[in-house]
């Protein structure tokens, strides 16, 4: 299992490493995917963020587990955020795909290491 949770674990933050930078940076594509969305640039920006803050979290539980567990679990909230705002758009399902794929290895992740997050920083 310790192999599998660090192969999703890159995975994750390889994934999210580059579109949360492409969100921040202003990415045409992700500027025109959230007028798309009907959702403001501002929302984009704090996006890109938080998706920066988790994968700095999974690079940090690479020697700290409970950190790993810290950043599925916010993923695992971005996703399902993501997936719900292409359904109220009324996107085609192959366009949740991605984001639905994202979202259930990040939520796996996050069980594979919760366990861990009794020693995370504030939770003892």
């Amino acid at each position: 299992m310790e192999i599998a949770a660090i192969v999703l674990q890159s995975l994750l933050a390889f994934a999210f490493l580059f579109s949360g930078l492409s969100k921040v940076a202003g990415v045409k594509m992700q500027v025109e995917s959230f007028n798309h969305l009907r959702l403001p640039q501002w929302f984009r920006v704090i996006t890109g963020l938080v998706q920066l803050v988790s994968v700095a979290a999974l690079i940090i539980g690479y020697w700290e587990p409970s950190w790993t567990a810290a950043g599925a679990l916010l993923l695992s909230l971005v996703a399902i955020g993501g997936f719900l705002a292409h359904v109220r758009v009324g996107d085609p399902f192959k366009n949740d795909v991605p984001i639905l794929v994202l979202g259930v290895i990040a939520i796996v992740l996050f069980f594979l290491r919760l366990s861990e997050l009794s020693s995370f920083p504030g939770f003892n």
